[in-house]
């Protein structure tokens, strides 16, 4: 029997190539400069947690606890399948509340859950993941809100924004029984899914994706119009707040979220540049959560963004590849007397924050001009060893292709204090 020594990556866990890397790193230093304008601290956490922290916060009949998490079940921990439990986590446990009355955190990492594979979606995805704790009042959904349309702006993005409430214990009871009610009347023209949903989580039923439970909804009864007293305040302020700040957005009464947490505001950003996968973000309040887990009674709000739906958004709406400007010199050594000094010349230029490449395998000046260009260099200095004899090199412009004599005169860190100044003042 033959066997292949050729392994794949597993379904929906995918590599993340170099030429690929440059277009995360300018989303991941974007996303860090907009969140720390806004006050935020980076927090990293475990990627395994104990099963019941997901079950207790995200709810025990939502699809991702239910069909989606990657757990161990004779160990009890599952990968997280998202951040902000794992934030409240810690958030608790280290006691962050008594350091400081309102939270505002970030974190950037992966997550986990087990769903069919698609553009823009894969078992392992990366997310942004932003959370102020400790603050009730609806200016801060809407500065929230602010700091995510910020950051898709800043990266030149178009997304539209919808927003609705999911009213608060009080409230959400009496709009559960009446949407109960009204599909248990059309219990025959739903799916096998929102059948079961009906009665273990009815407002999932709201947000199903498929044709016919869509047209069904739409004469259901909306939260919009059931929210109490407080709850309809705090919604007409968040909106007037967002007006304020210009922020467009449109109401979205079927927007309920797939986890259980989620109170009063919630929010999406949404695209239509990824087929099914409309969301790039999204997010809401959460007021009864940490206290759920253990910890005080605070009030919270965040959205996590997809990083891998950004990224084909980058490229689709605005054509960046990458943000790689390449090295920006190569050293040409064409000769048994130069490789020595022009790896010492390399490496003291990378000491000086310089990005330098060298080939040591002696290649024709074809290949390794070739090779210049493989990496992006924006010069390439040529050095032979009649040009070493003579203490001089030539330094070629590999974007206009015009070449100058340069000196290498003097001991090899005035070589490259010359080099560094020549670079810094020679125009492409």
């Amino acid at each position: 029997m033959e066997f292949s020594l050729k392994i794949q990556a597993i379904n929906g866990f995918k590599d993340i190539l170099p030429n690929s890397v440059g277009r995360w790193q300018l989303i991941e230093q974007r996303a860090r400069a907009i969140f720390e304008r806004f006050g935020l601290q980076e927090i990293r956490m475990p990627i395994l947690e104990k099963t019941e922290l997901f079950v207790r916060s995200i709810g025990e009949a939502t699809d991702v606890v239910e069909k989606e998490m990657y757990s161990f079940a004779d160990k009890g921990i599952t990968m997280r399948p998202e951040a902000t439990a794992s934030i409240m986590r810690a958030f608790i446990e280290h006691g962050l509340h008594v350091q400081q009355p309102v939270q505002r955190l970030y974190t950037i990492g992966p997550m986990f859950r087990h769903e069919r594979p698609q553009k823009g979606r894969l078992r392992q995805f990366h997310q942004l993941d932003a959370e102020i704790i400790g603050a009730v009042e609806p200016r801060i959904d809407a500065e929230l809100i602010a700091m995510g349309q910020m950051l898709l702006d800043e990266l030149g993005l178009t997304v539209s924004l919808e927003l609705n409430s999911l009213g608060c214990p009080e409230c959400r009871p009496p709009f559960k029984t009446a949407l109960v009610a009204f599909l248990e009347r059309s219990i025959d023209g739903l799916c096998d899914d929102c059948k079961r949903r009906t009665h273990t989580n009815p407002l999932r039923v709201l947000d199903c994706k498929k044709p016919t439970c869509r047209t069904l909804v739409q004469a259901a009864p909306s939260m919009l119009e059931a929210l109490c007293p407080a709850c309809d305040h705090h919604f007409r302020e968040v909106q007037e707040a967002l007006q304020a700040l210009e922020i467009p957005f449109r109401l979205n009464r079927f927007m309920v979220r797939g986890l259980d947490y989620y109170t009063r505001t919630t929010f999406e950003f949404l695209t239509t540049d990824l087929g099914a996968q409309a969301a790039v973000g999204a997010g809401g309040r959460y007021d009864g959560l940490i206290e759920s887990l253990g910890g005080p009674a605070l009030s919270g709000i965040g959205f996590a963004m997809g990083m891998e739906r950004i990224a084909l958004l980058l490229e689709q709406q605005t054509g960046t590849q990458q943000d790689d400007a390449g090295m920006d010199i190569f050293l040409a050594a064409l000769g048994s007397n130069t490789l020595a000094p022009c790896s010492l010349l390399a490496h003291l230029l990378r000491k000086e924050g310089i990005r330098a490449a060298i080939d040591y395998s002696g290649r024709s000046l074809k290949a390794q001009l070739k090779q210049a260009g493989r990496v992006g260099a924006r010069f390439t200095l040529i050095v032979g060893d009649a040009e070493w004899a003579q203490q001089e090199g030539i330094l070629r412009n590999m974007r206009t292709q015009e070449q100058q004599p340069f000196a290498l005169t003097g001991t090899p860190e005035q070589q490259c204090r010359n080099l560094r100044q020549r670079l810094a003042t020679t125009t492409d």
